[in-house]
């Protein structure tokens, strides 16, 4: 594939989604496959417009923090580009947090305001959040004062109805008139393209969860090349089956679409016959996923009962992408030219992706190669940061980026954003990889001890302070352990102190409720010591020789997804 010469784009996710409706006013935008909401572009944009007016209504103003915490619901991107629109932040927040979770994320982003659902699944938002804000129970949904929550001062249901006695989407949007032509004009015009638009909370490499800020040029430009590598235009249909509130959702997702005026399937959450009777229903050309989707929709039952001719290209990413997985996705599923990509949230996230059309071995052995405006090195990590050393072509180093993409910085962490960020402007991944002499990227490991569960990011530190709390439990160390399904699994290992005793189960129902399902450890394995140093450090990689000695690589296959 041949690509044309990079050129920065400074534009607004505003100005970005004006140019594609003047392109394509009649074109579908936006396809909410089990809802009846089809919506052309000129049609979105009016959306917008209505609900970024509701929250100047409000009184939302520039740089304020809009929380969403929401499956793939109708009007989650409209209210992505509404905040957008008047300088807002809009704030993602992963749908399987728990009270814990979401009281530490809601306070360090000082959010003001969460626009949430009310219930999916077994999961209830609402008394989840009444755990922390008990408040909202009796106070106005739109001017809260809440003890352990004291930024927040508005919450709001996605949806179209009032219940449980929160305000709803619709009423906001319904706000609207009350805010002049001019005045929103205005306030659009103060946005500017380097303006922070997003912020995503990540575990990354080192400690707590850090929000990660993206501004309207990092993820406009990386949106752009993003769609570039798979060729997408406006006659693409792309089914999204992947969390919007994900970087693989938002960024690979919506800003590659807006990017080409490629229109969006939205599956709300993963299901692969909902996958499936979408793809056929649309004629979708696209499809995206992390690995373990496409295995489970290439084994379901009903696999061959749908058409799935249409398929051209798609992402398949979020952790490794085994070569037999990707041949039959070629194979299978028609996805000739299926691409696969690298980065991490902090560069907005992609750094390196393969093309549509790059061959089969680099596809699936490879992560492709530097995305134009960006610069990939591997080097020697231990020179890091004071100088950069590359390490020679086919030799494992650090990868590190530099460009366009690079996040402003993590939010009120300057310290952590010196350690990702060098003195040169260089992007620390924390991941180890290789680079031949044409420039494709391997990645051969993490850095540190980041455990990667079906595409979500766990860093045990965090898993290992809430554990602690326990008050039979003296130490713990979690770790990664393989699994064909997933990946990984978190495991803990756990020293009790004196004459207490606990069991597996105890662990898992103290997690259980309190913090997101995913990070509870799926085994646990009591034990006096941990294996040590000569300077008397923990050595985690023997704990994870042992993790695999005593459940193996496949001991989680049929377990359930969720605790």
């Amino acid at each position: 594939m041949q690509l044309e010469p990079f050129i920065l784009k400074e534009q607004t996710l505003g100005a970005l989604l004006d140019a594609t409706i003047t392109r394509h006013p009649d074109a579908d935008a936006i396809i909410h496959h089990e809802r009846p909401l089809r919506q052309t572009w000129a049609e979105f944009g009016k959306s917008v417009d209505d609900l970024a007016k509701g929250l100047m209504a409000l009184g939302v103003r520039k740089g304020e923090k809009v929380a969403v915490w929401a499956t793939n619901v109708p009007h989650w991107i409209t209210l992505m580009f509404a905040t957008a629109r008047i300088g807002a932040v809009m704030v993602t927040v992963n749908t399987s947090y728990q009270s814990h979770d979401l009281e530490y994320l809601m306070n360090h982003s000082d959010s003001e305001n969460l626009f949430m659902i009310d219930i999916y699944r077994d999961h209830d938002f609402i008394d989840i959040l009444q755990a922390v804000a008990p408040e909202i129970a009796v106070q106005p949904s739109d001017a809260l004062n809440i003890a352990r929550l004291p930024s927040l001062r508005r919450v709001f249901l996605m949806g179209d109805e009032r219940k449980r006695g929160l305000s709803c989407l619709a009423e906001v949007m319904a706000l609207a008139s009350r805010v002049s032509d001019a005045d929103y004009e205005a306030r659009k015009a103060q946005v500017d393209p380097y303006d922070v638009v997003n912020m995503q909370y990540t575990s990354g490499t080192t400690g707590f969860p850090k929000g990660v800020m993206l501004t309207h040029v990092n993820i406009v430009n990386n949106g752009y090349w993003i769609g570039r590598h798979q060729n997408l235009s406006a006659q693409d249909r792309v089914c999204l089956p992947v969390p919007l509130f994900h970087c693989f959702g938002c960024v690979l997702g919506v800003m590659a679409f807006v990017n080409h005026g490629a229109a969006m399937v939205i599956i709300e959450a993963f299901n692969p016959l909902q996958v499936l009777r979408a793809v056929e229903k649309e004629r979708c050309t696209g499809l995206y996923g992390v690995p373990t989707m496409f295995l489970s929709i290439l084994e379901h039952k009903h696999f061959k009962r749908y058409d799935v001719s249409t398929l051209r290209t798609g992402i398949m990413a979020g952790s490794v992408c085994p070569a037999p997985l990707m041949r039959r996705a070629v194979e299978e599923m028609n996805l000739s030219e299926l691409t696969n990509c690298y980065g991490l949230t902090e560069g907005s996230p992609v750094m390196a992706q393969t093309h549509a059309d790059e061959d089969f071995l680099h596809k699936t052995s490879t992560v492709g190669r530097a995305m134009p405006g960006i610069e990939v090195m591997v080097v020697d990590p231990s020179a890091l940061p004071d100088r950069r050393v590359e390490v020679p072509r086919g030799s494992v180093g650090e990868v590190i980026c530099k460009g366009y993409n690079i996040m402003k910085g993590y939010y009120k962490m300057p310290e952590a954003t010196a350690e990702a960020i060098t003195p040169e402007g260089w992007l620390r991944s924390g991941d180890l990889g290789t680079m031949d002499d044409d420039g494709y990227l391997v990645i051969t490991g993490r850095g540190k001890d980041m455990i990667i569960r079906g595409g979500e990011n766990i860093y045990p530190k965090e898993i290992e302070e809430f554990i602690s709390g326990m008050d039979a439990v003296l130490d713990i160390q979690v770790v990664g352990v393989p699994s064909r399904k997933y990946g990984e699994e978190v495991v803990a290992f756990i020293i009790l102190k004196p004459g207490r005793s606990l069991e597996a189960k105890d662990i898992r129902a103290f997690c259980k409720g309190r913090i997101a399902w995913y990070k509870i450890p799926r085994h646990v394995a009591f034990i006096d010591s941990y294996p040590l140093t000569g300077s008397g450090k923990i050595q985690k990689y023997k704990l994870r020789e042992e993790a695999v000695r005593l459940f193996g690589v496949e001991a989680d296959d049929d377990a359930e997804d969720e605790l």
